[in-house]
C-alpha cells in the first residue's frame, strides 16, 4: 500500500452569514475546481460561536434561513452543539441536536427551511455545525426527494485502540470502518467519519484507491502522512492515488474525514440547483416557479 500525498492545505476564509442564523466558513464550493472535490459539492463549516438568546415567547422570530429550493443533490447537516429545526416540502423534518445528523435528498426538487429550534432560541448557547452538499449522479438527480433523520444513538462508533489503550474514536455517519456500517444511506460510495484523536497518538484511516479524500480539522493539530501540520479550521486535500491515511495528533483533535468515489460528470450549478447542463438549470427555475417543488406544511 502507498500513502496518499498532500495536495493542498486550505485555511478557512472569513466567516459569512447564511440567512441570519448560521455564521460559517465556506471551505469549498462547486463554483471552483468542482472536479477536485467530487462527489462533494460544498462544505460550510460553522466553527463554534456563541448565540445570544432570543425571546420567542415575546414574538421574536428564531434565527435561520427561510424557505428556499434545492434540486440535484443532497444536504448533510452534522450538529456538534446547538439545535436546528428543519421542515421540507417532502414531509421531512424535525429537530437535530448534539450528535445528530440530517441527510436530505433534494433530488427532483423540494423547498425547505432551517432555523434555530425554539428551545435553543430561548436559551442561547454554543452553535457548532457542518453542512455538506453531496452530488447525485445524473441518473439519480431527479430521484424522489427524501429525508434521513439520523440520531446520535443510531450512529455506530468504533474505538481506536493501540496496545490496549484507547487513542481515539470514529463515528461512522456514512460508509464503513472496521466492520461498522454507517447510519446514512448514500447513492454513491463514500465515507463520512467524525473522528477524535488523543494528543500524541497516531491512527490509520485508509481510504480506497482513486477516491477523493478530505480532512477538515475542527480543533487540535495534526500531521497527515508525515507531511505538513494542519490546525483548527483548515482543510487537507489528499491525492486520489494511494490508500494510506496516517494521522498524528499533537493535541487532542476533532476532525471530519470525507472520502468518496468521484462522479465523473459535468457539474453545472446556479445557487441552490446543481445539475449537469445549463438547460437543466433553466428547467429547475421553470419548475420551481410553477410550484412543482411543493410547499412546506405549516
Amino acid at each position: 500500500m502507498t500513502a496518499k500525498s498532500i495536495i493542498r492545505i486550505d485555511s478557512a476564509p472569513p466567516r459569512h452569514w447564511v440567512g441570519d442564523g448560521f455564521h460559517v466558513h465556506s471551505m469549498f464550493s462547486y463554483n471552483q475546481d468542482a472536479h477536485l472535490y467530487s462527489p462533494f459539492l460544498m462544505l460550510d463549516y460553522g466553527a463554534p460561536y456563541l448565540c445570544e438568546p432570543r425571546d420567542v415567547a415575546n414574538g421574536a422570530t428564531p434565527r435561520g434561513v427561510g424557505s428556499h429550493p434545492h434540486r440535484g443533490f443532497e444536504t448533510v447537516t452534522i450538529a456538534y452543539s446547538g439545535e436546528v429545526a428543519h421542515r421540507d416540502s417532502s414531509g421531512g423534518g424535525g429537530i437535530i441536536g448534539v450528535g445528530d445528523v440530517q441527510w436530505m435528498t433534494a433530488g427532483s426538487g423540494l423547498v425547505h427551511d432551517e432555523f434555530h429550534s425554539p428551545a435553543f432560541s430561548q436559551a442561547g448557547g454554543e452553535m457548532h455545525m457542518v453542512q455538506l452538499w453531496v452530488n447525485l449522479p445524473a441518473k439519480d438527480k431527479m430521484t424522489k426527494p427524501g429525508y434521513q433523520a439520523i440520531t446520535q444513538a443510531s450512529i455506530p462508533q468504533a474505538t481506536l485502540d493501540m496496545a490496549s489503550t484507547r487513542v481515539g474514536s470514529v463515528r461512522v455517519i456514512a460508509g464503513e470502518y472496521a466492520g461498522y456500517t454507517g447510519a446514512a444511506s448514500t447513492f454513491t460510495p463514500m465515507n463520512v467519519w467524525d473522528v477524535r484523536i488523543a494528543a500524541g497518538q497516531t491512527v490509520s484511516l485508509p481510504q480506497p484507491e482513486g477516491w477523493t479524500t478530505l480532512v477538515l480539522v475542527q480543533s487540535g493539530s495534526v500531521t497527515v502522512n508525515g507531511g505538513k501540520s494542519a490546525g483548527a479550521a483548515q482543510l487537507v486535500m489528499l491525492s486520489r492515488s494511494g490508500t494510506d491515511v496516517e494521522i498524528t495528533a499533537s493535541a487532542d483533535t476533532q476532525l471530519l474525514l470525507l472520502a468518496g468515489e468521484p462522479i465523473n460528470e459535468p457539474v453545472v450549478g446556479y445557487g441552490p440547483f446543481v445539475m449537469n447542463t445549463e438547460q437543466e438549470i433553466r428547467q429547475a427555475f421553470v419548475d420551481f416557479n410553477a410550484g412543482k417543488f411543493g410547499h412546506i406544511n405549516e
